[in-house]
């Protein structure tokens, strides 16, 4: 009897040993996460990106668009697209009009973001401006990966989940241009353009 209580008495003060923490792995299938109108965005992109310099050279912006060189060619993507995690600066180009108040061309001046790897998948976020980003890129084909996320507007702190809202919901592909020189294509906007392109390149 006496024996029982000391086991007893040895479990009970034995320490607990917590089990090691581990990172959830996530998908790295895109077509998994997107949303059917998601999917038809991806596929329409070069229809998108063509009808966006259609309608931002007829407003006269044929100039602005030749000075952004490879940026503002649809086919200039290079192979090895992916992107290593770092701190980058992003600079988003909003081409073509999408309704009657909105510009065929604006630039937003360059600001901090950073990708990270997360589970397995890069995450990229924008920190500053009225209409920020928050998402993941996937592996794609040997020229461009996949970008599913969500818009952030205003003073907003916390991103909608993705699939959620489909006006806040991106969709896009990534692409290297150059030397340590990427762009994210964003087709069809819920907001301001037809095509929104983000130049990413890193921090010096």
């Amino acid at each position: 009897m006496r024996s029982l209580s000391v086991v007893a008495l040895l479990l009970c003060t034995a320490p607990v040993i917590a089990a090691p923490k581990t990172e959830a792995v996530l998908t790295t299938d895109w077509r998994k996460v997107a949303t059917q109108s998601d999917k038809l965005r991806l596929f329409r992109w070069r229809t998108a990106f063509l009808a966006a310099l259609a309608s931002a050279t007829k407003d006269g912006e044929g100039q602005a668009i030749a000075q952004e060189g490879t940026l503002l060619v649809p086919d200039a993507g290079l192979e090895q697209p992916a992107i290593p995690a770092g701190k980058y600066l992003c600079r988003t180009i909003k081409l073509g009009r999408n309704g009657i108040y909105t510009k065929a061309f604006s630039v937003r001046a360059a600001s901090p973001c950073t990708l990270a790897d997360i589970g397995g998948r890069m995450r990229l976020v924008t920190a500053n401006g009225s209409q920020r980003t928050k998402g993941d890129i996937f592996p794609g084909n040997e020229r461009r990966q996949i970008f599913l996320g969500t818009m952030l507007l205003g003073d907003e702190t916390r991103a909608m989940d993705y699939g959620r809202d489909s006006a806040r919901d991106m969709a896009g592909s990534l692409e290297r241009i150059g030397p340590k020189r990427w762009r994210l294509l964003l087709p069809e906007p819920a907001f301001d353009s037809m095509m929104d392109v983000i130049e990413i390149t890193p921090v010096d």
